[in-house]
């Protein structure tokens, strides 16, 4: 696949606009004439009235829909943050590429076109097929523990690489876009971001990753703690502005959580329907959502991650997630099992009997 890199001048601008909902009455009316109870088929029927309003249409369909896998690697990963070798992080994207990983096996069960970016890994995987050539860094961000993990155009240019892949998805037809990541370290720059974005405690946003035991833990706890005290210039903690979470993501971010970024926001743009996946990618939604708040309307998460941290994001942005299975993997694949449950709120709405043309007597 070809390469997305090009340099821009600024971060990238985006027009979201809130959901219209002008036609929520019809929505609710036809999913209250079905043939059930007034909210029998509980989260399916809020689905569908959001799937609704996103497409403004009374029979909301999910068409051709894809599933985004961002790369990347930190320069903190050297430094003990993770359990795992930063050489992971091309070996899953070698994974990927070969159809082998838990991802591609449920995007196939799924129906989902997956698509994998290699935003920034530090490995040279030359031009192959099925691999987006979006790279930033040649060799992963710097090590945010002694500065800024990226510069300003570094994290723009990300941005809208990913922007710009997602307009070729929104192209091909695309409505429906689940969001995944791999990186090694990714979870330490997920805690910072969060802990920036929102103001929760460093310490509770700070999990095991891929596996740390308590020792381990405790290290990284104390690292992500140093990496903040070294930057006094940063925003004041859950009070970051929208130039602030920007700030935020360059310092401490991922070429693949910024590619995230950005690529949220222009799906949010095209009317898609964002499927939010776990502990990292809602790390870059609150990046996109500082940015642009009505970002938010147009998101379905799709499970709560055992991730320590991305429970309290949840409930910071009041988000109620579809699925609770214990995942705490990653690479998207909390969005492709969610993906069948937005499919049957179409469904019902679609297929099912009305009590009128079922002649099917309503409540007295």
């Amino acid at each position: 696949m070809h390469s997305t890199t090009a340099v821009p001048r600024t971060f990238p601008r985006f027009d979201i606009a809130p959901l219209d909902r002008a036609l929520s009455a019809d929505l609710q009316h036809k999913i209250d004439q079905k043939t059930k109870p007034q909210g029998a088929l509980g989260r399916l029927e809020s689905l569908a009235l959001q799937l609704g309003l996103i497409q403004q249409s009374l029979t909301p369909r999910l068409v051709n829909p894809y599933v985004l896998v961002c790369a990347g690697d930190h320069g903190a990963a050297k430094a003990g943050v993770s359990a795992f070798p930063q050489e992971v992080t091309w070996q899953m994207v070698e994974n990927f590429l070969a159809g082998g990983a838990a991802i591609n096996v449920l995007a196939r069960q799924a129906g989902m076109t997956l698509v994998v970016a290699d935003a920034g890994v530090a490995h040279d995987f030359g031009p192959r097929d099925g691999l987006v050539d979006a790279k930033v860094g040649a060799g992963g961000t710097a090590n945010y523990l002694e500065g800024p993990a990226m510069g300003a155009a570094e994290c723009a240019t990300a941005m809208h690489n990913g922007a710009r892949l997602v307009r070729e998805f929104a192209a091909a037809g695309c409505n429906a876009l689940g969001f995944g990541e791999m990186g090694i370290g990714n979870t330490a720059a997920a805690s910072l971001i969060t802990h920036c974005i929102t103001g929760l405690p460093l310490a509770d946003c700070v999990g095991r990753g891929t596996g740390l035991d308590d020792a381990g833990l405790e290290r990284k706890r104390a690292l992500l703690a140093q990496a903040l005290s070294i930057w006094p210039e940063r925003p004041t903690a859950g009070k970051a502005s929208a130039d602030d979470a920007l700030r935020v993501l360059a310092r401490f971010g991922g070429f693949e959580i910024a590619m995230l970024a950005g690529a949220m926001l222009a799906a949010a743009e095209a009317r898609m329907t964002l499927l939010i996946d776990g502990f990292i990618v809602t790390s870059a939604l609150l990046v996109a959502a500082r940015v642009s708040p009505a970002i938010l309307d147009y998101c379905v998460f799709a499970h709560c991650s055992n991730e320590a941290g991305h429970r309290l994001q949840l409930g910071w942005l009041q988000a109620q997630p579809l699925l609770d299975l214990g995942l705490r993997l990653g690479e998207g694949t909390g969005a492709a099992l969610a993906l069948p449950l937005l499919n049957a709120a179409c469904a019902f709405m679609n297929e099912m009997a009305s009590f009128e043309s079922a002649g099917v007597s309503e409540k007295s």
